[in-house]
């Protein structure tokens, strides 16, 4: 089959019209796959929380419960942990007398354990993720000088609680080998 002159000239138009635009699809998917390397480092160096994490915390435990604290060496009861959707309380055994300062309880628990959950809240807060109001909070409550309970509010993620419950066993467990 013979085409005509004008038929390959129209052809060979199509041609370079075709290359043409590939051409610039291809310039335009390269800026978009490097915006999109610049976006995936950028998030990689933010604290970022992936969004079916942020779903996955909302989903916290609706029903109220409790767990028996135990210590760690021979597993007699230090307290119970009371946990809500909005707070865990400890409440210490009444023949308990822990005090505040005693190590590790402020060193670790407060101020590292509760302390970092704080830091991480309020780049949160910076970032816009969480309102002030949402940010973790830690009360301690005494009868004189020994630890009563101690009420963790805001503690909005599942793991949260079992790292306060762990690391307050823990802690507790400490004072009451120190305290002998």
């Amino acid at each position: 089959m013979q085409f005509s002159e004008d038929q390959i000239k129209d052809v060979l138009e199509v041609k370079e019209k075709l290359t043409s635009e590939i051409q610039k699809h291809k310039e335009e998917i390269e800026m978009l796959e490097k915006n999109l390397a610049l976006i995936n480092s950028l998030l990689k160096q933010q604290s970022f929380t992936k969004a079916s994490s942020l779903k996955e915390t909302k989903q916290i435990q609706k029903e109220d419960y409790s767990v028996p604290l135990k210590k760690n060496t021979d597993g007699s009861l230090i307290g119970n942990a009371h946990i809500s959707p909005d707070q865990v309380l400890i409440v210490l055994d009444n023949t308990l007398n822990l005090k505040e300062d005693m190590h590790p309880f402020k060193s670790f628990f407060l101020e590292r354990i509760i302390g970092e959950m704080k830091k991480k809240d309020i780049a949160d807060m910076e970032k816009g993720i969480i309102t002030q109001d949402s940010m973790i909070d830690c009360l301690v409550n005494k009868d004189g000088t020994s630890l009563r309970e101690i009420i963790i509010k805001n503690y909005r993620q599942k793991e949260r609680v079992n790292e306060i419950l762990n690391t307050a066993a823990w802690s507790l467990s400490k004072m009451i080998e120190n305290s002998k």
